[in-house]
């Protein structure tokens, strides 16, 4: 009979894939999804070209980065589910696809209602391949071994978000802002390439631990020319296709424990999707500086989430180690179950200390910028918040996906959609907030933010255990 269940037993191999292919694979589709990270920003620097080519207002043309987030939010609800159940690889072919097609009628247009209506499906093209980078790390990555590849994956996406503007105002000084999209289109082409022939099939209900041979549609071009290997694989059922539910992402929300870590990331990214959208307008007012100028000025924030992206899975895992050693438990790759084990404990401490820094450097960042300090002080604020952005941001990642086995894709999609929300209310208010308060209190305002919700940390380790219980014997019933 075909084994329907889509993680193997703790005495079956979690993967069959070796630490090197694990780390090539979490590392390709990440070079994947961080082009929405990439068009997303390497975007702010030809706004006011744009804007003066169009003949429409900067105000407009600021609403092509509204609806730009709106679809970054609403598209992982679709395509993160559907990887689910109809495999990684289609999906990710499919979103390549949308994405290489929208940059290149971008490139060659002239108008803003084109501008508007291409970045839209720019942005559902990017977002889509983004959102499979996080149930990727999850099909290959055991939870003993899995802080590591979701550190690699989250330290690439901030990295583009910070590297994205200096490409960005280089491209636009020298070569003007079509060429912009022409870069983009080149990179999704050179992307969907290597991954269509290449990127094997992951999802574990299609796959297994991936030794068993995908359908047609999921083979690879080099699954056509080689045969799988089998190591303790059973047949597996595919599931059926299904039409993604938009309102399964919400109800995950509504569980206490995965909407409260949510939560908190989301506050959290919230300063800093401000931070990076106030140094436009700051640095040129504080420090005269140009549009290139300004550009490098993201590149200390991209070092930092490059940094806690190579050394932040080594404590993440060190942690849960330590916690296993502690209850008596040996640490095995193999194992998925975790009802009793304190995984929001082995997590959050890893990342409190990063939360509280990060929320120090955001408060010094404002008044540094107030007084009018010497450029080196927020530049090195940059740098020590992108570390810290990286390494909270993959630590409840990791909780994530750690605690609902079987449903990465619905997990992305909810961090999506409220992270996006609140991100678009947080970039939009962030310079509003500035005129009325000044650029001091109103970095103290996110601060104090991110404070005032850290008991909530606190809550979440001591309840999450229970919570987790109550919702398996739930499922149970």
């Amino acid at each position: 009979m075909a084994a329907e269940l889509p993680f193997p037993s703790d005495n079956v191999h979690y993967s069959i894939y070796s630490p090197a292919a694990k780390r090539a694979l979490v590392f390709s589709s990440s070079f994947a999804g961080l082009l929405s990270s990439l068009s997303g920003h390497i975007y702010f620097p030809a706004l006011t070209l744009i804007a003066r080519d169009l003949n429409v207002s900067d105000s407009l043309v600021n609403l092509s980065i509204s609806t730009y987030m709106i679809l970054e939010g609403l598209t992982p609800a679709f395509s993160a589910q559907i990887s689910d159940t109809c495999g990684r690889r289609p999906v990710f072919i499919m979103c390549l696809v949308i994405f290489l097609g929208a940059n290149i009628g971008l490139a060659i247009q002239n108008s803003y209602a084109a501008l508007l209506v291409l970045r839209m499906v720019q942005s559902a093209g990017s977002s889509g391949a983004q959102s499979l980078v996080s149930p990727i790390v999850a099909d290959v990555a055991a939870p003993a071994e899995r802080g590591a590849y979701v550190g690699y994956a989250a330290g690439l996406a901030m990295l583009a978000a910070a590297v994205g503007p200096v490409i960005g105002g280089l491209m636009v000084r020298y070569a003007g802002w079509h060429s912009i999209f022409w870069l983009l289109a080149a990179l999704g082409a050179a992307t969907l390439l290597p991954m269509a022939l290449f990127f094997p099939e992951t999802c574990r209900k299609i796959v297994g631990n991936g030794s068993v041979p995908p359908q047609w549609w999921n083979q690879s071009g080099i699954d056509v020319l080689l045969q799988r290997r089998k190591k303790g694989g059973a047949e597996i059922k595919p599931p059926p296709l299904k039409f993604p539910n938009p309102l399964r992402p919400v109800l995950l929300l509504l569980k206490p424990e995965c909407g409260f870590p949510l939560l908190y990331s989301s506050i959290l990214a919230c300063s800093y999707f401000a931070t990076l959208a106030l140094i436009p307008t700051q640095f040129s007012h504080v420090y005269s500086f140009n549009e290139l100028q300004v550009s490098l000025c993201y590149l200390p924030y991209g070092i930092g989430a490059l940094l806690a992206a190579l050394s932040r899975g080594y404590f993440i895992d060190a942690n849960f180690r330590r916690h296993a050693a502690a209850l008596g438990i040996a640490v095995d790759n193999n194992k998925t179950d975790l009802i009793d084990f304190p995984i929001e404990r082995a997590r959050i401490e890893v990342a409190a200390p990063t939360i509280g820094l990060g929320t120090a450097c955001t408060v010094s960042f404002g008044w540094m910028l107030h007084a009018g300090a010497h450029v080196s002080g927020p530049l090195i604020m940059l740098l020590a918040l992108g570390f810290c952005a990286g390494a909270t941001l993959s630590c409840i990642q990791t909780l994530m996906l750690d605690i609902n086995p079987g449903r990465a894709g619905t997990v992305v999609a909810s961090n999506s959609l409220l992270r996006c929300v609140l991100g678009a209310g947080a970039t939009a208010g962030v310079v509003p907030l500035i005129n009325g308060v000044g650029i001091g209190w109103a970095m103290t305002v996110f601060g104090g933010l991110n404070a005032l919700f850290m008991p909530l940390l606190w809550y979440i380790m001591r309840k999450g255990p229970d919570w987790r219980k109550r919702s398996k014997e739930s499922l149970r019933a």
